[in-house]
């Protein structure tokens, strides 16, 4: 083809006819509907982000570290906590793919260095330290930067006489870590009594899912455990329970509202009534705390 024929072609094909607008691409996100996973429900992600994540249905769908300290805080106003760091794959771990590469992969995907984030600042005007188990990281599991963080985030309270809030979601334990990520549920709970000693509240929002090593350990040992509708709670999953008993488990088992009912849970609280619940408690307990 000529150098004529192909200028030609590359100004007739910029023509439009007469009456007839030029295609362009419409600059919207790709996910601007967002799927609720209970009524199968397309919603506005812009309705959705208003409700919090809470879809019409009345279904709690996840959120990330960042997004639940925005929502917790007064206006979205918090001091990041510094976090220490650890040490990478101390067991030089390979299954299908190094444990590098699947911090790597998880780094880029969340933004940050492991599942835990930390801040402090005002709920509905009371001083707290809130730390956030983000489920989107390795699926929150429990290794040694997790462990670091949360007794960095107690140790904070501890130091600044302010309550302790934890938003807990979690598969468990971090299996690439072998016994150093076992190790962190006694050495979380030394942490706790770090703030019993001092009579310092701790506060824990059992989020979905919470499950494994996370529930054997500070999930569980709050002065008070509030939750978020329809959170699977838990240490092993339903699944596994009825293949080891051989059994069909009630309707509803291990969820929120199950173990509210058993008296494992102390309140159900919806996402948008959190914040409020959350300063009434620490009003309350640290009243008792000053007297």
């Amino acid at each position: 083809m000529s150098k004529d024929k192909a200028r030609s072609d590359g100004w007739l094909s910029r023509l439009v006819r007469p009456g007839v607008k030029a295609e362009t691409k419409r600059d919207t996100p790709d996910n601007l509907w967002v799927k609720c996973p209970v009524s199968g429900e397309m919603v506005y992600r812009p309705d959705l982000e208003a409700a919090l994540w809470v879809t019409p249905a009345g279904h709690h769908m996840r959120i990330d570290a960042i997004k639940r300290l925005s929502v917790t805080f007064d206006d979205g106003n918090y001091t990041l906590i510094d976090l220490p760091d650890v040490a990478e794959d101390p067991l030089t771990f390979t299954d299908d793919k190094p444990y590098e590469a699947r911090l790597k992969a998880a780094r880029n995907k969340v933004g940050r260095k492991d599942t835990m984030l930390a801040g402090h600042g005002e709920i509905q005007g009371e001083r707290a330290v809130v730390l956030v188990q983000d489920f989107s990281f390795m699926g929150g599991s429990l290794g040694m930067a997790a462990g670091e963080a949360f007794i960095a985030a107690a140790t904070h309270a501890h130091d600044h006489n302010m309550p302790f809030v934890v938003f807990t979601a979690a598969g468990g334990a971090r299996m690439q870590e072998g016994i150093l990520s076992l190790m962190q549920m006694p050495r979380t709970t030394l942490a706790l009594q770090m703030l019993k000693d001092k009579g310092l509240p701790y506060i824990v929002v059992l989020t979905d899912p919470t499950t494994g090593g996370v529930t054997a350990s500070y999930a569980m040992l709050g002065d008070v455990h509030l939750a978020e509708p329809g959170a699977l709670i838990g240490f092993a999953g339903p699944r596994v329970i009825e293949q080891t008993i051989r059994e069909k488990l009630p309707p509803g088992f291990q969820r929120s509202e199950y173990l509210l009912e058993k008296g494992m849970v102390d309140r159900v609280v919806p996402r948008a009534e959190l914040s409020e619940t959350l300063a009434k408690i620490i009003r309350v307990l640290m009243s008792a705390h000053k007297a």
